[in-house]
């Protein structure tokens, strides 16, 4: 067990770590770790632009190469149970495209491994995208996305704000593309003709339904064919107008780093969009875009290069601040906070965007966006959590009027976001239609964004350090929300990260944040601590996302250690004390130089499943999920400061344990019964 004093050294150690590592401008930033498919894609986008001479492209070729499994194959999360058909197409492609022979014996493996894995007929619709811009693919055998969509109006069943920030952002340029059809063939000698080995014409390029039955997806098929047949019409009515339109959209949406959406798929989209349009590689908003991969975005290591999917300044200082303002040594690190808070105040968003468009007329905006640069999506996660850091802050230094502001602006743009079921999601209200899911280009990640359990859980915890208590319309209907999601093991899933343990972890300190407590607690505590590994830490794999069985089972790893101790430490039992003493002694015990090593995936972009939330399940496996634990569909993160402020918070939070006593049969009672109407009304 770790003694009071090893953990007490622990914090301080990891305290002069984090200062140590705060960039000038007051901000925290972790590498964001993905998979090689961000590498790939830009070096097909280099060929498909003409840009054969790229200073980047022998680091990133290398980055690719090192990620390659011993297999062959590419995967989406360190140390996956398989690889990934539609990463390793794409890596394959690309190393072809910079002049790679096909006898590589890295390609041959590569190419063996995809002939074993249902080859080219396997691959997602975005794979089959880029290889009709190369030349491999015929458009004709990819799902139409007409330009006219951005003309629908908000209302409309598939307008482009029924879909998810992320995919809207992605869709916008795609719809151009497929639009005009371009195609950047590779050279002769770098066809993918290997890939066909019982040639092109025999290979079958169709589209099927996933439903065989009449149903949304067999319409949605039905009305493809017919807007391909419209697409060779010689006059298509309004066409021009719309991409027109779709071109402004792209360019109003642009960030001010040059990227767009604060990802990678739509900023390379709309780079290779703009050009068929006619935007010469000098065009300040296409220069602007190809010189943002030198910039933040870019990751050097050991002479490799690799593209992040996104950057998580805001993110990363939110909580840096956040565990240096509850360490309690404030005079020791009040310049780092101080800077901190300045850089995060500056990060606001005070301007209109696209989540305006489902919400009450004339919203102010007062939220933080999760990147840098990316004004036009601030997000409900980190404007609670920023909320809940400064709030912490205040009641230390009540004399901070820009506090005061802040609070005020963000507290009134996320109550303005609450969906009409009590929870939140993240960019947008209520964007919960499933009918666009249905679209064949809908076969990869999530495309709508429903509240969710961790993200309502945030906000909760936040607007209780604001004085907002249960008995608040909107903290109780959220309350409903998060009791009517818990699962039937007292676990909730997480969908911002993995999986089971950081949903639970997320909910026990909010519900305790805000008073409420009832045997609903103890069940999801029981199941943090049934969970726990024989070395005291805990740890959940991604294959949970795909597999039941996996839930909360996984090698211990820092920042899944640190959020079930959270979690626990958020009840008031003193029976969860020992699992607490044996999770404190795994995070001393395994600090190094001041912090934590954590190779593992623990972050979540898209489970995988289609509809942004948890799934039907069957037999211990998510029944809607057309993947296995590969997560072919869905998009893994590591969040290389996660190893670090997570483990330091749950440090600090336990050292600040009061005494506690196992509750008496009565008290238990009563406070059960307080919070019954919570339950079932």
């Amino acid at each position: 067990m770790a003694d009071l004093e090893s953990s007490s050294a622990a914090i301080v150690a990891a305290e002069g770590w984090l200062v140590d590592r705060q960039h000038d401008g007051g901000y925290w930033v972790g590498v964001l770790e993905s998979n090689s498919c961000m590498e790939a894609e830009w070096l097909l986008a280099m060929h498909f632009l003409g840009i054969p001479n790229d200073p980047k492209q022998d680091r990133v070729v290398r980055g690719i190469w090192r990620a390659q499994r011993p297999d062959g194959s590419w995967e989406v999360y360190r140390n996956a149970p398989a690889g990934d058909i539609n990463t390793t197409v794409e890596c394959y492609a690309a190393m072809r495209a910079v002049g790679h022979a096909a006898d590589d014996p890295r390609l041959v493996r590569a190419r063996q491994w995809i002939g074993e894995h249902g080859g080219l007929s396997a691959v997602r619709v975005f794979t089959r995208y880029w290889l009709a811009l190369i030349g491999e693919w015929p458009w004709d055998a990819t799902p139409a996305l007409p330009p006219e969509l951005v003309a629908l109006p908000a209302w409309f069943p598939v307008s482009i704000y029924r879909f998810a920030a992320w995919a809207r952002a992605t869709l916008v340029p795609l719809c151009v593309l497929s639009a005009r059809r371009p195609v950047r063939p590779l050279p002769p000698e770098a066809r993918l003709d290997e890939l066909f080995p019982n040639g092109r014409r025999r290979f079958d390029f169709s589209i099927a339904p996933r439903n065989k039955l009449v149903s949304w997806e067999s319409v949605f098929v039905a009305i493809d064919r017919a807007l391909k047949l419209y697409m060779r019409l010689p006059v298509q009515p309004g066409r021009e107008a719309s991409v027109r339109l779709a071109v402004e959209w792209i360019l109003k949406h642009q960030d001010a780093d040059g990227a767009w959406g604060g990802i990678q798929p739509p900023w390379i989209y709309a780079l290779m969009a703009m050009h068929v349009e006619g935007y010469p590689l000098t065009h300040p908003a296409v220069a602007k875009g190809l010189d943002a991969f030198n910039a933040h975005w870019a990751v050097e290591r050991d002479g490799a290069l690799y593209l992040q999917a996104s950057e998580s300044p805001v993110w990363d200082t939110i909580w840096a601040v956040l565990a240096m303002v509850e360490s309690g040594h404030a005079e020791r690190n009040a310049a780092a906070i101080d800077r901190g808070v300045a850089w995060l105040l500056g990060q606001q968003s005070t301007t209109p965007g696209d989540w305006a468009v489902h919400t009450r007329p004339n919203t102010p905006c007062g939220g933080w966006a999760f990147q840098r640069a990316n004004v036009a999506y601030p997000d409900v996660d980190d404007t609670a959590v920023a909320m809940l850091t400064l709030a912490k802050i205040k009641r230390c230094a009540t004399n901070r009027p820009s506090l005061d502001a802040a609070l005020r602006r963000a507290t009134d743009w996320v109550l303005a976001m609450q969906c009409s079921n009590g929870g939140w999601a993240s960019f947008d209200r209520n964007n919960t239609s499933r009918l666009v899911t249905k679209i064949p280009f809908c076969d990869f990640g999530e495309v709508i964004d429903p509240p969710s359990v961790d993200v309502t859980a945030h906000v909760v915890e936040a607007l209780a350090y604001l004085d907002f208590t249960a008995q608040d319309v909107r903290v109780r209907r959220a309350v409903r929300f998060i009791l009517k999601e818990q699962e039937s093991d007292g676990s909730w899933f997480g969908r911002w990260g993995v999986n089971h343990i950081y949903g639970t972890a997320a909910v026990l300190p909010a519900l305790a944040a805000v008073n409420v407590r009832g045997p609903f607690l103890d069940r999801a505590a029981d199941w943090l601590t049934a969970h726990q590994n024989a070395d005291g830490g805990w740890g959940e794999t991604p294959v949970s996302y795909a597999d039941d069985r996996m839930r909360g089972v996984g090698e211990s790893t820092p920042s899944q250690t640190a959020w079930a101790l959270m979690g626990l430490l958020a009840m008031e039992s003193a029976r969860y004390d020992a699992a607490i003493d044996r999770g404190v002694a795994f995070l001393v015990d395994r600090q190094s130089e001041g912090t934590w090593q954590e190779p593992q995936y623990t972050g979540t972009g898209f489970p995988g499943y289609g509809v942004g939330e948890r799934a039907t399940r069957s037999n211990g496996r998510l029944a809607m999920l057309d993947q296995g634990a590969e997560l072919s569909r869905g998009f893994m993160l590591n969040y290389n400061l996660y190893r670090h402020y997570f483990p330091l918070l749950a440090l600090i939070r336990a050292g600040k344990r009061p005494e506690r006593s196992e509750p008496s049969d009565v008290e238990f009672i009563v406070r059960a019964t307080k919070t019954a109407d919570l339950q079932t009304t």
